[in-house]
């Protein structure tokens, strides 16, 4: 952390990035530190390949989030948030990691160091969590809509405070974060009830594909382009779909197929207990936590899923 902090101070301008189909860590926790960093009288740009999803836009200075790079020259630094490879960011990661000085901050057990100033923390919850202790160290004050992001970050890591990976400092974080401003109900209600309609026409389609496998351990979604086409729908509508074949009893595994392109498949994984689902992902070159890992393997539905059920007996399920 140290480090990263001298960084912070010794620099003044920095551009803030995260990984491709963005969730509410990624989102929040660029925002959060662009927000430290401007109010400490530094220039920061946030940049994200994709668009941000809907359900995140309520988040302060969500909208002024560039999807399309700025030349690279007039930066000293970059910050690259909740990734655990620089490719992960998409199309610019080039781009990106010719800035002279790239900083890592992420909570992925898969990290391995891809620059020379990282802040890695396989316990923390989130990225955000990270944030977090980097303002309290640093001696940052919080606004309440610096709050509001660090909040979302935390929120949505730890599927509202449900997973393993929330713990008394996590939850000391979200306390903390309350106290500053930041609004629970507020922001659940943007987070979670504010779906669009389509996303629940792309749900009934999904769940006609619900299977188990292995005794009832594992259960599986699938959502193919034709699936999205008929209901209108985009990739971020899809968040959350993994976790809901966890919630039937029994299943320890729960996976989500997503069709990217033909022959091409995101697989999502989550777990119950200890089963570690990060080594299934890194079997085909992917990462993640122990309970919340993906990959892309390419081939047909059914191969991939032989291939990621083998996978999955293999790691002890």
């Amino acid at each position: 952390m140290e480090e990263v902090l001298d960084a912070l101070r010794r620099f003044d301008r920095f551009l803030l990035t995260s990984h491709e189909r963005l969730d509410g860590d990624a989102v929040g926790s660029e925002l959060a530190l662009c927000r430290i960093l401007r109010a400490a009288g530094k220039q920061a740009d946030v940049y994200n390949q994709d668009p941000t999803p809907a359900n995140y836009r309520f988040l302060p200075g969500a909208e002024e989030i560039l999807n399309v790079l700025p030349p690279v020259e007039r930066y000293e630094a970059a910050v690259i948030l909740d990734c655990s490879d620089l490719e992960r960011v998409g199309r610019e990661s080039q781009r990106i990691g010719s800035i002279p000085r790239l900083i890592n901050i992420d909570h992925h057990v898969s990290n391995g160091g891809f620059c020379e100033r990282t802040w890695i923390e396989p316990d923390a919850s989130s990225t955000g969590e990270l944030i977090f202790r980097l303002a309290e160290r640093g001696g940052f004050a919080l606004s309440p809509e610096t709050a509001d992001c660090l909040y979302t970050a935390v929120l949505t890591d730890t599927g509202g405070f449900r997973y393993g990976n929330t713990r008394t400092e996590t939850l000391r974080a979200a306390s903390v974060l309350v106290g500053c401003g930041a609004s629970p109900q507020a922001i659940s209600e943007n987070v979670y009830e504010s779906y669009p309609a389509e996303r629940f026409r792309l749900l009934g389609i999904a769940l006609r594909s619900l299977s188990f496998d292995l005794g009832g351990k594992v259960g599986s979604l699938v959502v193919t382009l034709d699936a999205m086409a008929a209901a209108g729908a985009i990739p971020e509508m899809t968040e959350n779909f993994v976790d809901l074949p966890r919630s039937v009893k029994g299943v320890v595994v729960s996976i989500l197929f997503s069709e990217l392109a033909p022959n091409r498949f995101k697989v999502s994984l989550r777990s119950k207990g200890s089963f570690n689902v990060e080594r299934v992902a890194a079997a085909f070159r992917g990462g993640g936590h122990v309970n919340a890992a993906a990959c892309r393997i390419e081939g047909d539905l059914e191969a991939v899923r032989r291939r990621v059920l083998d996978a999955i007996r293999e790691a002890g399920l």
